[in-house]
């Protein structure tokens, strides 16, 4: 070694100080050792089928399946639910997941402690539940519920929801007016800042042309949920004041002398047409059995429900029948029947409804006037609808209104 010079004790040293300009270090690419597979559960697609159609091997497949027992029925699975399949490079399964809703997700691992064999868990996700008011008004701006529903930051759910609360006491068809205001109690459940689904209305009111309506949830002993007024009579009517859920319009009325719109003469209307889009869903207005399912000259394709009382109702110009809808088969009030359509005689899609009461066509409208009130809570039971009913009112501003 020269004297004077300098010894360097580091690898640096044999390295320049400064890098060539220009020079690019590419990226260094590692294989991924997984591959991952996400998707969807398509029509009729059952659990078997979805792991066979991604060539998983038939010792697994078996095994993912006996993974199940006692944990998840996999005919719970519904046609859209989001799935993913996590996998080794050799084609080993790690991790297979379905979304069962927005609460939980189901996941299948392998067990660590046994060759061969998978474990299945039904895993919750956290989701924060809160109880939220809604009210919303119905004016030009928003000429719906479903539109002061959206107005008011909610989705269709809710509309549907109230809807189906106040149904034997109005057609939201044809009966809501510029001015009528709703206002709610109900839970939303939100998870990761996304909404998940909404929990049932706790109480709810509704002014409607003048009238007051109010709605209290409650479950008498030994019964189901229902909805009740200030008074503790049930809201649920013999018939629904309307076969449509709403938005549909009443484009032609009950009358002894219309003017047809395609044989040009004159001649009775003897029941109530709703305009609707071809496949809305039409329900049965009242429990009962399906006399008729089938096809008529004038009214395409029909239903036809005997109900209690001596009444029967029927629904023309139907575009099909609701599943399993055939004569014989008992109905409940609000099960779908059928779909919209424009079968038989029919300008453009339309429900043509009627009613006769002992054989003779009546006007659907002033028979439901004639129709008493739903039936009344239990004696023994109203100490608790009260206090139940007292909260829920405070709670909307309504303790002037019930006291």
């Amino acid at each position: 070694m020269l004297a004077g010079s300098l010894v360097c004790p580091s690898i640096a040293c044999l390295r320049p100080s400064v890098e060539p300009r220009g020079l690019v270090r590419p990226d260094i690419e590692l294989a991924s050792d997984s591959d991952l597979t996400p998707g969807h559960v398509r029509p009729g697609e059952n659990f078997g089928a979805l792991l066979a159609g991604q060539q998983i091997g038939s010792d697994q497949l078996e095994a993912m399946l006996a993974s199940l027992e006692g944990v998840f029925d996999p005919r719970r699975m519904h046609q859209g639910q989001a799935w993913r399949l996590e996998r080794s490079s050799e084609g080993a399964v790690r991790l297979f997941e379905y979304e069962i809703d927005g609460r939980s997700v189901l996941r299948i691992t392998p067990n660590t402690d046994t060759t061969g064999e998978f474990v299945a868990e039904v895993v919750p996700y956290d989701v924060r539940v809160t109880r939220v008011e809604v009210s919303g008004t119905i004016d030009e701006g928003t000429p719906s519920l479903f539109a002061a529903m959206s107005s008011a930051g909610e989705q269709p759910d809710l509309s549907i929801a109230l809807a189906d609360i106040f149904s034997g006491e109005v057609d939201f068809n044809s009966d809501l007016q510029p001015g009528d205001y709703f206002h709610l109690l109900t839970e939303k459940a939100v998870r990761d800042g996304r909404f998940i689904a909404y929990g049932p209305v706790a109480a709810a009111e509704l002014v409607n042309d003048g009238r007051h309506l109010v709605a209290f949830r409650f479950q008498p002993s030994g019964a189901p949920p229902g909805y009740y007024d200030e008074s503790g009579r049930s809201l649920k009517r013999f018939f629904l004041r309307s076969p449509l859920k709403f938005d549909p319009q009443i484009s032609s009325g009950f009358s002894r002398s219309r003017l047809h719109p395609i044989l040009n003469i004159r001649r009775a209307h003897l029941g109530v047409d709703y305009r609707a889009p071809v496949g809305a869903p039409v329900v049965a207005v009242a429990d009962g059995t399906v006399t008729f399912t089938g096809w008529t000259s004038g009214g395409g394709r029909v239903v036809r429900i005997r109900h209690a009382s001596g009444y029967e109702s029927g629904y023309l110009h139907l575009s099909g029948f609701g599943p399993g809808i055939r004569a014989g088969r008992r109905v409940s009030q609000g099960q779908l029947i059928g779909r919209v359509g424009m079968t038989g005689l029919a300008t453009g899609p339309h429900l043509h409804y009627e009613l006769r009461k002992n054989g003779i066509v009546v006007n659907p409208t002033n028979e439901h006037r004639k129709l008493p009130p739903g039936e009344p809570i239990p004696a023994g039971e109203m100490d608790a609808f009260r206090a139940m009913r007292n909260a829920a009112a405070g709670t909307l501003g309504l303790r002037a209104r019930i006291s």
